[in-house]
């Protein structure tokens, strides 16, 4: 063990080992038909252009998380909530190691920043952003790869 493993139990001076583990966040792709995706500008770091989404509290399930975080960040409620697809690479987020589940869904409302977000703008395939935070680039271009493949939307 290093020092920066390890911590001492208050009570007794037993060196106890922490282990370091990914954090768990939840990602959603909004599609509004005909008018595209919902992306966010994001109003914190790191900024840019993202997936709205966010941190897994505990004992949250992953459905309620991204239903939580959509109204949130969006002011949508989703429906036709599917898993799309998991996205674990250690340096997908430059802060720490997060795993992120995202989902696929239909957004129900009229889309408004809130929360996290500076702005929202819906995009159409190509017309995307340039600079996406995270790795929600390669997130998109699986997900526009898919509908190609499967001709399903959400």
């Amino acid at each position: 063990m290093t020092s920066s493993d390890t911590v001492y139990c208050p009570a007794c001076g037993t060196a106890v080992r922490t282990y370091r583990n990914p954090l768990l966040t939840v990602d959603v792709i909004i599609d509004l038909g005909r008018r595209g995706i919902v992306l966010i500008e994001r109003k914190n770091p790191p900024f840019g252009w993202a997936l709205p989404g966010g941190f897994v509290d505990y004992g949250e399930s992953l459905e309620t998380a991204v239903r939580r975080e959509a109204l949130e960040e969006t002011g949508l409620r989703l429906k036709h909530l599917r898993q799309f697809r998991a996205y674990s690479e250690p340096a997908r987020d430059p802060r720490h190691h997060t795993v992120s589940v995202v989902f696929t869904a239909a957004g129900v409302g009229e889309p408004r920043a809130a929360d996290d977000a500076r702005s929202l703008a819906v995009f159409a395939a190509g017309s995307l952003p340039a600079v996406l935070a995270f790795d929600h680039g390669r997130i998109l271009g699986d997900y526009f790869a898919s509908i190609v493949k499967t001709g399903r939307v959400c």
